[in-house]
């Protein structure tokens, strides 16, 4: 597993949380983000890192995106 930082277009709710909208992969390809499964702080014991983790249904696939310290990243294979 890999650590790729990634550019991601995100929206506040009402409620005042940040969730992500799409990201950008490093060959240039933007995935929109279908649902959001789970928000939490947590690590990422694959990777390395820590912040809010978001697990993502993106393309009928689960997708582990991370915010940490304003940065967003992604554990990828």
């Amino acid at each position: 597993m890999r650590k790729v930082f990634v550019d991601v277009t995100a929206q506040f709710t009402k409620d005042g949380d940040l969730e992500p909208v799409a990201f950008l992969w490093e060959n240039g390809c933007k995935y929109e983000i279908d649902k959001i499964l789970d928000m939490k702080k947590a690590a990422s014991l694959k990777v390395g890192g820590h912040g809010v983790r978001y697990l993502c249904r993106v393309r009928n696939k689960e997708v582990v995106l991370f915010l940490d310290n304003g940065k967003w990243f992604v554990e990828a294979k």
